[in-house]
């Protein structure tokens, strides 16, 4: 796999027990409680996605989210809504919807403009749209994951990490949002694990964004953020060696859920 295709971040499980993602059962030692899970591997967020659609049968179209306010004057929240279209790009590239792609193509030039970053990101977006309408989805998913590392890139160059970490907590946050809807409306408890990926993922997003810098992290959008990561992390660390319940994936969508909306309303 390119390097340069992993998000910054990226960390999801090998599911032992789950027949239809892994195809084989791993035994337990007697007297233990096996794991949900059981390993982790580097993913990508369309690798990511591949697993949740298999496991969920999903369609993708009905979870399709609406266009964004207007880009806010505050670059901390027009970065997280920015992190969450490059999310919804990989959602889209799932439901193979060409029109769909241009529109959240379109949002991403407004964002990407409010932080400075249009001139020099413009040709790559319009080569993006340009591919949906031509149904080059091959091409444009490694297309997506290279430009969100360009993104990144001009950020940094820009002296602006804390906007560079925010991005990719957005696209994180947008992910479980779809993870965690999924998994709520799927029967038994084979998939409930794939709410999360796993633990790992958690304690990365919360890395990621104890690293953004303390002032940065008081804005009152942020303090949400930052309470919804660790909610959700202590609630799927409290047992961490037991399968999900169904309470928390149920409580997962509620806290990604309400925080997604609040970043997506027009700033009052």
């Amino acid at each position: 796999m390119i390097p340069r295709q992993r998000p910054l971040f990226a960390a999801i499980c090998l599911i032992a027990f789950c027949g239809m993602v892994c195809g084989q059962t791993a035994a337990p030692e007697p007297g233990l409680t096996v794991s949900p899970i059981i390993g982790v591997v580097d993913q990508t967020p369309a690798e990511f996605l591949d697993v949740l659609g298999k496991a969920a049968k999903a369609r993708w179209r009905l979870l399709f989210r609406p266009p964004p306010p207007t880009p806010s004057t505050d670059r901390s929240r027009s970065a997280l809504v920015l992190g969450s279209l490059i999310a919804e790009s990989y959602i889209v590239w799932q439901a193979g919807d060409s029109q769909q792609y241009r529109n959240t193509n379109q949002e991403m030039v407004n964002y990407c403009r409010t932080l400075g970053l249009g001139e020099k990101i413009m040709p790559r977006l319009m080569a993006q749209g340009k591919m949906a309408e031509m149904e080059h989805w091959k091409e444009l998913q490694q297309e997506i994951a290279e430009g969100h590392q360009e993104l990144q890139h001009l950020l940094r160059e820009m002296q602006d990490e804390d906007l560079a970490l925010l991005i990719d907590t957005g696209l994180w946050l947008r992910l479980l949002e779809v993870s965690s809807t999924l998994v709520a409306d799927l029967p038994g408890t084979d998939a409930r694990h794939l709410c999360i990926g796993s633990t790992t993922t958690l304690q990365l997003m919360r890395d990621r964004f104890d690293r953004i810098s303390e002032k940065m992290r008081q804005r009152p959008l942020l303090q949400l953020v930052q309470a919804a990561l660790f909610e959700t992390q202590t609630l799927w660390l409290t047992k961490p060696n037991e399968l999900p319940t169904a309470e928390a994936v149920l409580k997962t969508r509620q806290q990604i859920g309400d925080l997604m909306q609040v970043m997506w309303e027009k700033e009052k």
